[in-house]
């Protein structure tokens, strides 16, 4: 079957399930509003899909060969939306800027015309559609709610906003693709007081000013230079008054970097740096891990495979980017550290000022021309992959 020509097809189809989950965003783990919207729509196509956690999942194929899992997140972002689009999100509250709306659609459209093929399949297809990924939590929810059970491989895809043309995919089948994640809380312990009597106080927020210095440290002067490292505090927090010294400050933040021994050597040298400024001041702290993930690192030989695979496909101007790699972060990377997995992004973008908004920017846009592309090639990897693995 040519399921480029079938995705064509059924293009309207997709970006009504795309315009449908755009315009009813909804975060974090708790997502009824797109949770009933999947499984309604996967029961129309034929399938017996059911909750996994917090998300849906579905399967077809059958016999004792392979299983492929196919994963879409969808949720979207805690922001308003800027974009202009007729179909935006009314809340003002929550916006699709990452493009998690398209996963979820062609995954959709993807599942349906494999159940129309369902007897081409040499082994069987699971189908994943997650929250939480922005959370990093929707991954960990459905594993824990054995999704990836029987699995001998997965693969995904992610839409990429921007002035480039549709038609690009980018991968890495050579090193890490996105980078490991380790988000922090550190909440700094002291003594209050009045604020014309410092001397009574154990200063939090001067702890908390040191502890930010000192984990800058470790970036220019522990951290391998050879590797990538990036850490980040983006809330710093403290007091209610300018006159009160307070009782506690904190600090939240990411490190992030694309080598695993790095990130166990800096997650180990956060906390004991942290740990040990607050002791010199007096003070104490509390170190809470909010977000754990490896590196995103894909199989590189099922990689390869993929590639080969999408470039059987007659999409014009198909044109692969290799040794991608992003210090974004990316749950699936939970997944790839499990089963031989595939994480590839598919261009959305626009060669005039409508892709001028990156990412997570409330203006952004994305091409809705990318959703036959990206529901062909799940189809169609997922056939030939199992063929070729049966």
């Amino acid at each position: 079957m040519d399921f480029y020509q079938r995705a064509l097809e059924l293009r309207a189809e997709t970006v009504a399930h795309r315009r449908w989950l755009h315009s009813h965003a909804e975060v974090g783990l708790d997502m009824p509003q797109a949770k009933a919207y999947v499984l309604e729509q996967l029961k129309e196509c034929g399938l017996e899909p059911r909750p996994c956690g917090h998300g849906v999942t579905a399967e077809l194929g059958g016999g004792q060969k392979r299983t492929l899992l196919l994963r879409a997140d969808m949720d979207a972002l805690p922001m308003p939306e800027e974009s202009g689009e007729d179909f935006s999100c009314p809340t003002g509250a929550q916006a699709h800027t990452c493009g998690h709306d398209f996963h979820a659609a062609m995954l959709l459209t993807a599942a349906k015309m494999l159940k129309e093929k369902e007897s081409m399949l040499c082994g069987r297809v699971r189908f994943m559609f997650q929250t939480a990924e922005e959370t990093f939590e929707g991954a960990k929810d459905m594993l824990a709610n054995g999704v990836l059970e029987g699995v001998d491989g997965a693969l995904a895809y992610h839409v990429g906003a921007g002035r480039m043309p549709i038609g690009l995919f980018m991968y890495n089948s050579g090193g890490a693709m996105m980078y490991s994640v380790d988000g922090f809380r550190i909440t700094v312990h002291g003594q209050g007081a009045h604020g014309a009597y410092p001397h009574h106080s154990i200063d939090p927020i001067n702890i908390g000013v040191h502890i930010y210095l000192a984990l800058e440290a470790l970036i220019a002067r522990e951290a391998d230079p050879s590797k990538a490292c990036v850490l980040s505090i983006g809330s710093f927090s403290a007091g209610s008054a300018p006159n009160i010294i307070p009782e506690t400050a904190v600090l939240q933040g990411t490190l992030r970097t694309n080598d695993g021994a790095s990130r166990d050597q800096l997650v180990r040298r956060l906390k004991e740096v942290s740990q040990r400024t607050a002791e010199v001041y007096g003070g104490s702290v509390e170190i809470d891990m909010i977000s754990q993930v490896p590196p995103l690192v894909c199989d590189p030989v099922m990689t390869d495979e993929i590639v080969r695979y999408m470039q059987e496909l007659p999409i014009p101007n198909l044109a692969p980017v290799p040794n991608t790699s992003a210090s974004a972060s990316e749950d699936f990377a939970i997944i790839a550290e499990k089963v031989p997995s595939v994480f590839m992004y598919l261009s959305a973008g626009f060669m005039d000022e409508r892709g001028d908004a990156p990412a997570h920017n409330p203006k952004v846009r994305f091409n809705e021309d990318v959703c036959p592309i990206g529901s062909a090639c799940l189809a169609h990897c997922a056939v030939r992959w199992l063929q070729e693995h049966a």
